[in-house]
C-alpha cells in the first residue's frame, strides 16, 4: 500500500512539507486572481484576463494547470453571468458594466496544484448579483470551516448547503444549487478522490485527516440549479438564464483546523 493512502480510502495523505508545497502553488494562484481581479474592467475582453493569468503563472515559475487539460485551451476559465462554470476566454467576449465574472483558475508549482476560483463583480453590478456572489463566497467561506479532522466528507457538504439557505433566507431569496458540479481532492493532481457535493445530509463519506487536501468549492444561481452545456464541450451555464456565481479555496485538514493554501499571503 503507498504510504499516502489509508485503508478504506482513496484520499491523499500529504506531509506537512508537501501540504507547505502546495501553499506555495497556493500562493501564485491567490496572486493571479488578485491581478486578474484588479484587471476586470469594462472594456477588457477575457482573452486579455487570460493572457495576464498565463504570464502571471510563468513568471512564478510555475505552469496553469487549465492549460491543454483535457484538451482547454485557456489558463484560466472565465465564466460570464449567465455562465456557471468552464467559460472559455475570447477576444470576442468584452466585459461590459454590470457583467458578473467568475474566474477559475489553477497552478502547477514543482508538481503541486493549487486551485482556487472568485466572482468579480465588473463595474456596477445590481444589488441581487452582489448578494448572489455574497451568498456563494459565504458557502465556500462554512465549507472551508468545516474541513476538520475526525469530520466526514459530507460535513463539508451540509456545511456549505445549509449556509446557501440561510443566506436565501436573508436575502429573500431562493438561491439554485448547481449539483452536477462540486469540490475534489487535490494535489500531485488537479482533480483527485474524492467528490465533494455541495448537498448532502452530514456523517457520510471518508473521515477526514490532517494532510488531506481539498478544494471546496460551491457554485449557486439567481434562479433554478438545472444546468446545460454548451455545444463548445466546455462552458455550462444556467438552463434558464439566470446569473451565476462560483468561489472556490484549496484547504488542507490540519491538527488545528483548516488550512487555506490558496488565500492571499496577508490571510
Amino acid at each position: 500500500m503507498p504510504r499516502w493512502l489509508r485503508r478504506g480510502s482513496s484520499i491523499e495523505i500529504k506531509t506537512r512539507g508537501e501540504l507547505e508545497a502546495m501553499r506555495e502553488a497556493g500562493l501564485v494562484v491567490a496572486r493571479t486572481l488578485a491581478l486578474v481581479t484588479e484587471a476586470a474592467k469594462p472594456g477588457v475582453t477575457t482573452i486579455e484576463l487570460d493572457e495576464l493569468a498565463e504570464q502571471t503563472i510563468r513568471e512564478a515559475g510555475a505552469v496553469p494547470s487549465f492549460l491543454g487539460y483535457h484538451g482547454f485551451p485557456a489558463s484560466i476559465c472565465a465564466s460570464v453571468n449567465e455562465q456557471i462554470v468552464h467559460g472559455i476566454p475570447s477576444a470576442a467576449r468584452t466585459l461590459a458594466d454590470g457583467d458578473l465574472l467568475s474566474v477559475d483558475c489553477g497552478a502547477i508549482l514543482n508538481g503541486w496544484h493549487g486551485d482556487s476560483a472568485v466572482t468579480i463583480a465588473v463595474g456596477d453590478v445590481t444589488d441581487a448579483d452582489r448578494k448572489l456572489s455574497a451568498a456563494t463566497e459565504a458557502a465556500m467561506w462554512a465549507g472551508v470551516d468545516a474541513v476538520r479532522p475526525g469530520a466526514r466528507l459530507t460535513d463539508i457538504s451540509f456545511a456549505v448547503e445549509s449556509a446557501a439557505l440561510r443566506a436565501g433566507e436573508a436575502d429573500g431569496l431562493e438561491y439554485g444549487m448547481v449539483v452536477e458540479y462540486g469540490g475534489h481532492g487535490i494535489g500531485r493532481e488537479m482533480h483527485m478522490d474524492p467528490f465533494l457535493p455541495n448537498v448532502g445530509k452530514p456523517g457520510k463519506g471518508p473521515v477526514l485527516e490532517a494532510g488531506m487536501a481539498l478544494a471546496v468549492e460551491p457554485m449557486l444561481t439567481g434562479g433554478s440549479g438545472e444546468t446545460v452545456e454548451l455545444e463548445d464541450g466546455w462552458t455550462v451555464v444556467t438552463a434558464d438564464g439566470s446569473r451565476s456565481s462560483h468561489w472556490e479555496h484549496t484547504v488542507a485538514v490540519t491538527e488545528d483546523g483548516p488550512w487555506v493554501l490558496t488565500a492571499p499571503e496577508s490571510t
